[in-house]
């Protein structure tokens, strides 16, 4: 039996059973998952956000998110950092890698701000350090733009600006 495909050739039975057997094995495998139509994801994150009344960007750039950017990135597990500033209010997002634990991260991260409190201006709002939940949300989200036509009563959809 050294040829199988030969062997097979002149006995199709049982390669059609077996065939049979793990098709209807697979069948019954996925009707038995369980499919969850919002899974519990959860992305180890942190929010610290900081206020400062009548504050430009720009001053809040340099006295406030440089310095919180600095001190959170010392903390371990960090993937990546992104803040953004408006006016009166300073905003950075720390991303932690996946098996960090998020409670802890969060710690490590009021910590961190804890300890620069001192460095940054007096005029500033309690820093509130905050957990990123996403959990229960989606995942991302799309958009689709066009130009709807209505022709013998059925709607298409047209790209561009073309006018009808």
């Amino acid at each position: 039996m050294r040829n199988i495909s030969a062997w097979a050739i002149r006995n199709p039975v049982p390669p059609i059973v077996l065939f049979i057997a793990l098709t209807l094995a697979g069948l019954i495998a996925f009707a038995g998952m369980d499919i969850n139509q919002m899974p519990d994801i959860s992305f180890p994150a942190a929010h610290v956000e900081i206020t400062q009344p009548g504050a430009a960007p720009t001053e809040m750039e340099t006295q406030i998110t440089r310095k919180v950017e600095a001190a959170v990135a010392s903390v371990g597990n960090v993937k990546s950092i992104t803040s953004y500033v408006t006016e009166g209010t300073s905003g950075t997002n720390v991303e932690f890698q996946l098996k960090t634990p998020v409670d802890r991260a969060v710690n490590d991260v009021r910590d961190a701000v804890a300890k620069i409190r001192s460095d940054l201006p007096e005029g500033i709002l309690e820093p509130q350090v905050s957990r990123l939940d996403v959990d229960g949300g989606p995942i991302a989200y799309y958009s689709i733009e066009g130009l709807i036509e209505s022709v013998f009563g059925i709607d298409k959809v047209r790209e561009g600006d073309e006018h009808f």
